[in-house]
């Protein structure tokens, strides 16, 4: 026997169904807040003024032909391998989380006799990203790269 559908049975569904959408919004959103590593600029109007500037400044840092290539030591320390650098550049980097889950970390390098600069610290396990600022005088090359 078939009980009767009553109203009271329809508030139960309209109030499960909107449950259930409103627990998965609220659930979207704390994952939304909580993965957020920030803005890239804060204006991306005044951001697109200097566009033309990053690109010369880049054309420019290419120019020098200087290429670094960084790699981690079993034991946590960061050593840069240079081409085509001058051997009085100096190398300086700031290690950051990708996910914004740990501290930056500013990285200070001793150069070797075979021109390879190495951390002075150890960095933490994980996977970074490395920014990498090799310069001479007033000439620098800027690069970003994964580290794992």
């Amino acid at each position: 026997m078939m009980r009767e559908f009553t109203g009271k049975h329809m508030a139960g569904v309209m109030v499960a169904g909107f449950g259930i959408v409103v627990a998965v919004n609220f659930y979207m959103a704390s994952l939304a807040t909580n993965g957020f590593g920030g803005v890239v600029v804060e204006n991306s109007y005044v951001a697109s003024q200097k566009y033309n500037g990053w690109l010369a400044e880049a054309a420019r840092q290419e120019a020098t032909g200087w290429q670094l290539d960084a790699s981690r030591t079993e034991d946590g320390l960061v050593v840069v391998e240079t081409q085509n650098a001058p051997e009085t550049a100096m190398l300086t980097a700031v290690a950051r989380h990708p996910l914004g889950k740990k501290t930056t970390r500013t990285l200070a390098f001793t150069r070797q006799d075979d021109g390879r600069f190495v951390a002075n610290q150890p960095l933490d396990a994980g996977r970074w990203t490395l920014r990498m600022t090799l310069s001479d005088g007033d000439r620098k090359r800027v690069v970003e790269a994964p580290l794992s």
